[in-house]
């Protein structure tokens, strides 16, 4: 299947304005990939997004669902990523709980999802992804894999959530770098390469650090390779 044409799938303009303001790190072309392959795959199942932060990329995936229905899970603690802690380049004072002295990115993604109005289509589970996806049996449309950088949060992602891609679905990851000056290594090194080297999953986009993979054997819940 061919990348849905971005000349004829846009983004609706009322939401691409939430979208533009809205906290996070997600280019807009990026997201506007995120936009029209959700067009595609919410017509087979859910779509789930590892990594909230306060909901960039959720109204990209959001915006699909209002268009064409479905529903987008999307995971996160809300307590800060590594690189969202203080004393690292991507923390955000405005973010920190006051009284507890943590990061709450909750507040502020309830307020942008409900500003934008996608509400109906965008469901928060807030807990730890290894935790979280234990318990998880529904089969996804597109996995949208993009939480903490680390070494270990991004195995425990990869590890807990990739085998839930139905067949024919796809693996969507972020901050993918295959040169080191470019970026973190994890998504690259513990997400991409050992989706391919699984033999599950073929890459059918690339787009700045976006990797679009298909899963092309196996099925949701079968080990991957």
């Amino acid at each position: 299947m061919l990348p849905p044409d971005p000349t004829s799938v846009r983004m609706p303009p009322d939401l691409l304005v939430h979208a533009r303001s809205a906290k996070g790190f997600m280019p807009e072309d990026e997201g506007a990939l995120l936009h029209r392959w959700a067009r595609v795959q919410l017509a087979h199942g859910p779509v789930l997004e590892v990594g909230t932060y306060c909901g960039r990329s959720a109204i990209w995936l959001g915006g699909a669902a209002r268009e064409v229905g479905g529903t987008v899970f999307t995971v996160d603690h809300h307590r800060g990523s590594e690189e969202n802690q203080a004393g690292w380049e991507h923390h955000d004072d405005s973010l920190v709980d006051p009284e507890l002295g943590l990061m709450d990115t909750l507040p502020t993604f309830r307020r942008t999802i409900a500003d934008a109005g996608l509400e109906e289509h965008v469901v928060a589970v807030v807990g730890r992804s290894g935790t979280v996806s234990r318990w998880w049996r529904t089969p996804l449309s597109l996995l949208f894999i993009d939480g903490g950088h680390g070494v270990e949060p991004a195995r425990t992602d990869f590890r807990g959530w990739a085998h839930w891609v139905m067949a024919d679905g796809l693996l969507v990851v972020h901050d993918v770098f295959p040169d080191p000056a470019d970026g973190g290594r994890p998504p690259y090194e513990d997400i991409y390469l050992p989706a391919l080297a699984s033999g599950s999953f073929t890459e059918v986009e690339a787009l700045g650090s976006m990797r679009v993979l298909r899963r092309t054997t196996g099925g949701a819940g079968d080990p991957l390779a």
